[in-house]
């Protein structure tokens, strides 16, 4: 038995467990998106990648435990809503036969306005999905040009509307800061429009300029980025747009409703990021299928091979396809919890870490002591902890990065901020 099974067999008969499904096909390829995704203006190949997910579902459903249940399934992509209304209903009828949704589940779907129509979201609606996200990026026109995303502020607020009227209230939009062309006034303009349309969470997330890592991204002048000081402007004044409208500011790029369950989860303690963002979800299993997808477990990560044509060898050896992975090992799930809780609370808070993890108390106070050094007038350590201070949280990916027991010097990065 290989160590991804294993680890599948080390889940509780009857537990909660996170499922990330990747469709990794669109219609035409943003210039800005680094994601893993390929072009295809036919469905014979994401039909025949259909088919290669449900065996690997299959798969699945021969190591899992019994009676486990989904805390949320998420659709990602790409573009899952590229999908035919046929192979939307026999995906989700592939999962469900498989683990049903737990009581108070979640399941939601990335929608793409400019592939989405009634009988879509008819069968994503009748398949259960109970939260919808959009990608909204920028409602200005030169910058959708510039980045290669059109997608008019009329067709994405018609595409709420139709998903409200099915019945599904909650809504993610993603907004991006420090694209070429933006300022503050078509940011202004941009976020207004976005919360006329009332999400239940946004996210503000920074543009990543990796050209050498997305060669698509080379047809986006640099001479049009916004320089760094540009981009915390730009951050900032959507950053306040969003608190004047009554949203509450979670974790560094996050905004939710006060009664949206990010929020709740904040309030009390339980607040969580993963590779998606923040979460409210307390699984610590979750599990990627499809190409590329990246899963955790209590024990380590793993990921599924890139490309398609590798991870559909595997699948159909009936073997899983695995291409990478790590095993948690000597202080990396502390280290991994107290990243998560700056990430999330700006602060590592001692008693818990000393009740979940074996470090002396002096020992955890020498590595508070060492990020305080590194980051002077930033952090503040007491008996208590370690807190950044408001002043040093547009520096919080950094301060959080110091705790990274791994060399990231050899790998390419985009601004921190």
């Amino acid at each position: 038995m290989d160590r991804f099974a294993s680890w599948i067999h080390a889940i509780k008969p009857g537990a909660e467990i996170s499922l990330y499904l990747h469709v990794p096909f669109c219609r035409r390829l943003c210039w800005f998106c680094a994601c893993r995704t390929q072009g295809t203006q036919s469905d014979s190949p994401v039909r025949a990648y259909i088919e290669v997910l449900k065996q690997e579902i299959a798969l699945l459903a021969q190591h899992l435990p019994e009676g486990v249940t989904l805390s949320r399934l998420h659709w990602g992509g790409g573009t899952p809503t590229l999908l035919t209304p046929d192979l939307i209903t026999e995906l989700a009828e592939a999962v469900f036969a498989v683990t049903p949704m737990a009581p108070r589940g979640e399941f939601s779907v990335e929608i793409d306005p400019n592939e989405f129509d009634d009988a879509r979201l008819d069968a994503l609606a009748a398949a259960g999905m109970n939260r919808a996200s959009i990608g909204v990026q920028d409602f200005d026109p030169k910058i959708q040009e510039t980045i290669g995303r059109i997608q008019p502020f009329e067709m994405t607020r018609d595409a709420v509307e139709m998903i409200r009227a099915r019945g599904i209230t909650s809504l993610n939009a993603d907004i991006l800061f420090g694209l070429p062309h933006q300022t503050r006034a078509r940011m202004t303009e941009s976020v207004q429009k976005l919360l006329s349309l009332s999400p239940d969470r946004v996210a503000l997330y920074g543009y990543a300029h990796v050209p050498w890592m997305a060669r698509r991204q080379n047809m986006i002048p640099t001479d049009s980025l916004p320089s760094p000081q540009d981009r915390l402007r730009l951050f900032e004044t959507a950053q306040r747009l969003f608190l004047w409208d009554g949203y509450r500011e979670i974790g560094i790029d996050h905004f939710a409703t006060a009664d949206d369950g990010l929020s709740i989860a904040q309030r009390t303690g339980k607040l969580r990021r993963n590779f998606q963002g923040y979460t409210d979800d307390q699984s610590d299993v979750l599990i990627g299928l499809g190409a590329s997808s990246i899963s955790r477990f209590p024990q380590g990560y793993a990921q599924n091979a890139p490309s398609t044509s590798a991870y559909t060898k595997a699948i159909r050896n009936d073997t899983f396809a695995t291409g990478r992975g790590h095993v948690f090992q000597g202080d990396d799930s502390l280290r991994g919890r107290m990243i998560e809780m700056l990430m999330c609370d700006f602060e590592i808070r001692s008693d818990e870490i000393l009740s979940q993890f074996h470090i002396a108390p002096a020992v955890l106070t020498a590595l508070y002591r060492d990020a305080a050094s590194a980051f002077p007038e930033m952090l503040e350590v007491s008996p208590e902890g370690l807190r950044i201070r408001p002043e040093g949280k547009a520096l919080t990916r950094m301060i959080a990065r110091h705790f990274d027991a791994y060399d990231l010097s050899k790998a390419g990065h985009s601004s921190a901020i």
